[in-house]
């Protein structure tokens, strides 16, 4: 019998929470418009050097008043490495300030609201709903969108498509999780260059791997 996608997505599921029992976004941040700046410094940039950059930046701006305030040559001299930092800074400084404007310095706790600040997309907004509001949310990133691909979830580099395709197969509740274990399976496993097929957990179900030179 030939498995639909639905069927395919909650095997998956499963496998990937015996694999991966405890996970959480890898970016690190203690209030919640730290998530979302740390988000934004993300883009073309890893985790691991947003979290290096994070703190210094995070005790000198702690509050979103202080980047609103802030030059923004100042705040590019904190995310110099993170790549493209001068459109981040600009960003993060127009986030805040509409952020402490328009919303009392309140994050807002919908798609719709969240992608209406400077720099913020749907993946942004949609890691924000689901990690601060434990809100369903679909976070495609460039792991998910490449892994999603191989099993054969989706058929798009295109986030949106990406989103919307697995928004169909995937239930509400299990996609954040989802999200964050496909993330961490792309790391560790499902490298983009070279996969590590052979000790993947996912070998059985993945359209990819038949493609895969030994």
């Amino acid at each position: 019998m030939i498995m639909t996608k639905k069927q395919k997505a909650a095997e998956i599921i499963g496998l990937l929470k015996k694999e991966y029992p405890e996970v959480k976004c890898a970016l690190n941040y203690s209030k919640p418009h730290e998530l979302l700046i740390a988000t934004r410094l993300s883009a073309q940039c890893t985790d691991k050097r947003v979290n290096l950059v994070t703190p210094e930046l995070f005790k000198r701006f702690p509050e979103i008043a202080d980047y609103a305030e802030a030059e923004v040559s100042e705040i590019e001299k904190y995310i110099e490495s993170c790549g493209l930092f001068r459109t981040k800074a600009k960003d993060i400084s127009l986030m805040c300030s509409m952020l402490h404007e328009k919303y009392n310095d309140i994050i807002p706790d919908t798609v719709d609201e969240l992608v209406k600040l400077p720099g913020v997309g749907r993946k942004t907004a949609n890691l924000v709903c689901g990690d601060l509001y434990g809100k369903p949310a679909l976070v495609c990133d460039t792991h998910v969108i490449r892994l999603t691909n191989r099993l054969g979830l989706a058929d798009s580099k295109d986030a949106v498509k990406v989103e919307k395709q697995l928004s169909l197969i995937v239930p509400p509740e299990e996609g954040l999780g989802l999200c964050h274990r496909l993330v961490w399976h792309g790391r560790l496993v499902c490298d983009a260059r070279k996969p590590q097929c052979e000790s993947c957990t996912l070998e059985k179900l993945c359209i990819h791997k038949k493609t895969v030179k030994k």
